[in-house]
């Protein structure tokens, strides 16, 4: 364990997790989740729209968000792109600072396979025009760990994340992923964010999410992704400490697998011995969602979770 910037480091198994050198004092308690389930993608992307403004309403200035790449988030995109071509709410997306949650690296800005591009194709050049800040996470530099400690301190210097957008990713052993935390990764609470050898799992997951988002990717494109090393993810302790956490799990259509993993977060209860749940989380990092004391759950009827 040693220091890098404002960060302490921890490596195990090749897998990198910055953490503040300060006490967060997080609470781990199972908080349980309750899905919402609507009726279309398109009520999902307005139910999302509405957190925003429902956020924009309760505070003041800047207001702070992490976009959900993939199907989940494009419903939403759609919308903030429509409306940054209007100007009635020219005053809302200008308090808006964007930050992406993950990416693979090392990869181009530029790849179609770059969350970036796919951000870019959907919301449109007005909306980031009209935004205040997009603070990409860098994907194709030769320090990643620098740039990620960067990243970090612009993300602590305006305040943290007041929603974190979030998907469900599945994994084998009906685990799942959220951001990109993979399985035995050795995520832990106080983990902001990590760097960790990619896994085929992810990289799977990460190439046929934007080719079922209808994403402009071409064979080189592919080729450039699949060559990959590494995952940038936020980690636990930016999840934890979002003011909100908005799910978003639409493409169980495409990705079946994601009915079995949802099933087993929403019906697992975390350990309230403190080594148990941590064992629990490693395995399936999809339950941190339960622990968070303000989160909600969009999802479509192909979930067959109920309502």
């Amino acid at each position: 364990m040693s220091k890098h910037s404002a960060f302490i480091r921890f490596e195990e198994n090749h897998n990198l997790w910055l953490s503040r050198d300060t006490d967060l004092s997080l609470s781990l308690i199972d908080q349980g989740l309750t899905p919402v389930v609507l009726a279309s993608e398109a009520d999902v992307g307005l139910a999302m729209l509405n957190e925003l403004f429902d956020t924009a309403q309760t505070k003041h200035g800047d207001i702070n968000i992490a976009l959900l790449g993939g199907r989940g988030g494009q419903e939403f995109h759609r919308l903030l792109g429509e409306l940054a071509k209007n100007t009635e709410h020219d005053a809302l997306l200008s308090r808006l600072n964007v930050f992406t949650q993950d990416a693979l690296a090392p990869m181009s800005m530029d790849s179609g396979f770059s969350f970036v591009r796919d951000f870019e194709r959907i919301l449109g050049l007005a909306f980031f025009t009209k935004i205040k800040r997009f603070i990409p996470m860098q994907t194709d530099c030769t320090d990643l760990e620098q740039a990620m400690t960067e990243y970090l301190n612009k993300m602590e210097a305006l305040g943290g994340l007041d929603i974190f957008f979030i998907g469900h990713g599945p994994e084998e052993n009906q685990a799942s992923h959220l951001a990109y935390i993979k399985p035995y990764s050795g995520a832990k609470a106080d983990h902001v964010a990590g760097i960790i050898p990619i896994s085929s799992s992810i990289l799977e997951h990460h190439i046929s999410k934007f080719k079922a988002g209808g994403a402009k990717v071409s064979a080189k494109d592919e080729a450039v992704c699949r060559s990959a090393k590494y995952i940038l993810t936020l980690g636990p302790a930016t999840i934890l400490q979002a003011k909100k956490l908005v799910q978003a799990v639409v493409d169980a259509d495409t990705a079946p697998a994601k009915i079995t993993t949802y099933r087993k977060v929403l019906n697992m209860t975390i350990s309230k011995d403190t080594t148990e749940a941590a064992g629990q989380l490693n395995e399936n990092p999809g339950l941190w969602i339960r622990l968070h004391p303000n989160a909600k759950s969009f999802v479509l009827p192909n979930l067959n979770v109920g309502n």
